[in-house]
């Protein structure tokens, strides 16, 4: 006679306890993820616009200087040489990321004071970008504390 020895299936699932503990420290560390995510966009918002307004200040000031040199008279491009692929910018304006919009309009500067340092500039309608061609300033048509004064 031979003897057969039954052994008891191994339970191989998780208990309740430890999937407990997996859904708690999944919830902490997404508590934890999903804020910084938002943090991340709106800084790639603020950069993009940064990086857009940096590069078009410095093709003004390249336009004005070249002015200079050609014909003694330095004056700022005016609304239409901005919009102009290759008078002023080499490639089509960039959208502002705030409102997706790469349109340009015609704005007024509002010059700081004493009184006043960082004064509002003007923010409407859907363009994306303002210029003020009597004094060359560029700014993005937004109202997102801040990004004007770049």
């Amino acid at each position: 006679m031979q003897i057969t020895m039954r052994r008891n299936p191994v339970a191989r699932a998780f208990t309740l306890i430890e999937l407990i503990a997996v859904i708690v420290v999944l919830a902490i560390l997404s508590g934890i993820a999903i804020p910084k995510y938002f943090d991340y966009s709106d800084k790639a918002k603020a950069s993009a616009c940064k990086g857009t307004l940096g590069a078009v200040r410095s093709a003004i000031a390249n336009h004005y200087m070249k002015e200079q040199l050609n014909t003694g008279t330095a004056t700022y491009p005016t609304l239409q040489d901005l919009k102009t692929v290759g008078t002023v910018m080499q490639e089509p304006m960039p959208a502002n990321p705030y409102n997706n919009s790469n349109e340009v309009q015609a704005g007024t500067w509002t010059a700081p004071t004493s009184q006043n340092p960082n004064p509002p500039q003007s923010v409407s309608g859907t363009h994306g970008w303002n210029y003020d061609a009597t004094l060359g300033r560029f700014w993005a048509n937004s109202s997102v504390a801040g990004e004007n004064s770049w």
